[in-house]
């Protein structure tokens, strides 16, 4: 069957007051497209594994455990319509290739293919681990709420809100469990290009939730930094080694080294799915490698002159030594950093 469009204002059926940009409904799988945000908000539901897949890979939905929500749905589609284990492995497979930086993927196929190999409902399942990821986020929000001051500013970088998990955010999550809590935060919003997830999402979802926000460029942090504005920086994370080397979005390392300079405190915030125990250090962390298109082509203007190369790196990875804490669903991490072990 072809995808059908949604009118705005999709909910989780069984949590109405949640913003989840990825859900289960009716046998199909219900996805925001964050590309349109925030001109549009365009809802898409679809039932082949092999949509989902170009979903997750044209970052129609985005954000580590986002994706590896988004892999179980799909995973899910497969296995309904699929019953030769061996095309089933090598679904899963390709599933895993869409974006491999973020572990969260690979963890939630693993945890589907268990799953399928048992004789589990996979729709179950896959339900589940959206759950998961959702009282994850609400654990790390009340952990990392007390982390941030009374009043200030903080500073983020790409999103790592409501839009890139099940629901309610890392990041964002402890802001917005801090001004549930009273705390007069106001937020500056890293644009984050080439993406824009900063400005396009981080600062829509904020709106949204009524929580003060301004959108600068990335390279305004630094300034804002060393004029004493910034009390706090928090970011989420797409894989965490061992040691507490940290992959996020492209930009991520500059704002820490940037916080180092000045003695403000980095907090990565992110679910313990993203803990990855086989990887000893930052450098054994695969960097995705993007279109040169995303770089070159601005809205429909060419920017990039002709015949000249473009690099496209979408992550980074932040070094434990700048990082303040970890702040994941079971607990607050500080240096020195010993996790999936």
């Amino acid at each position: 069957m072809p995808p059908v469009a949604l009118p705005p204002g999709q909910r989780p059926p069984d949590h109405p007051d949640v913003l989840s940009p990825i859900f289960w409904r009716d046998d199909r799988v219900v996805i925001l497209d964050q590309r349109r945000l925030p001109e549009e908000e365009v809802w898409t539901t679809y039932d082949s594994w092999e949509e989902v897949a170009r979903a997750i890979r044209d970052m129609e939905v985005r954000g580590a455990p986002a994706i590896g929500c988004a892999g179980a749905f799909a995973a899910a589609l497969a296995a309904r319509n699929e019953s030769a284990p061996t095309k089933l492995r090598l679904i899963l497979r390709q599933l895993a290739e869409t974006r491999p930086t973020a572990v969260n993927l690979s963890a939630a196929l693993h945890r589907m293919a268990n799953a399928i190999t048992s004789g589990e409902d996979v729709v179950a399942a896959a339900n589940t681990i959206w759950l998961d990821d959702l009282n994850a986020c609400r654990a790390i929000g009340a952990h990392g709420a007390a982390l941030l001051p009374d009043e200030g500013t903080v500073l983020t970088h790409c999103n790592a809100g409501a839009l890139a998990t099940a629901g309610y955010g890392t990041a964002l999550g402890m802001i917005r469990a801090a001004v549930a809590a009273g705390k007069k935060l106001r937020v500056l919003c890293d644009e984050t290009r080439p993406f824009l997830q900063g400005a396009r999402l981080t600062a829509w979802e904020l709106q949204q939730g009524g929580i003060p926000c301004e959108v600068i460029v990335d390279g305004a942090a630094a300034y804002y930094l060393a004029r004493g504005e910034i009390t706090a920086a928090v970011v989420g994370a797409d894989r965490i080694a061992r040691n507490g080397d940290c992959a996020n979005k492209i930009g991520t390392l500059g704002v820490a080294a940037s916080c180092s300079v000045f003695g403000v405190p980095f907090y990565v915030a992110a679910p313990v799915t993203t803990l990855d125990g086989d990887r000893h250090t930052g450098a054994d962390i695969p960097i995705e490698m993007r279109a040169a298109d995303e770089v070159r082509v601005v809205g429909s203007r060419t920017v990039v002159p002709a015949g000249v190369p473009v690099r496209n790196p979408v992550f980074d990875v932040t070094p434990a030594r700048l990082v303040t804490a970890i702040v994941t669903d079971r607990g607050v991490f500080r240096a020195p950093y010993h996790l999936g072990a």
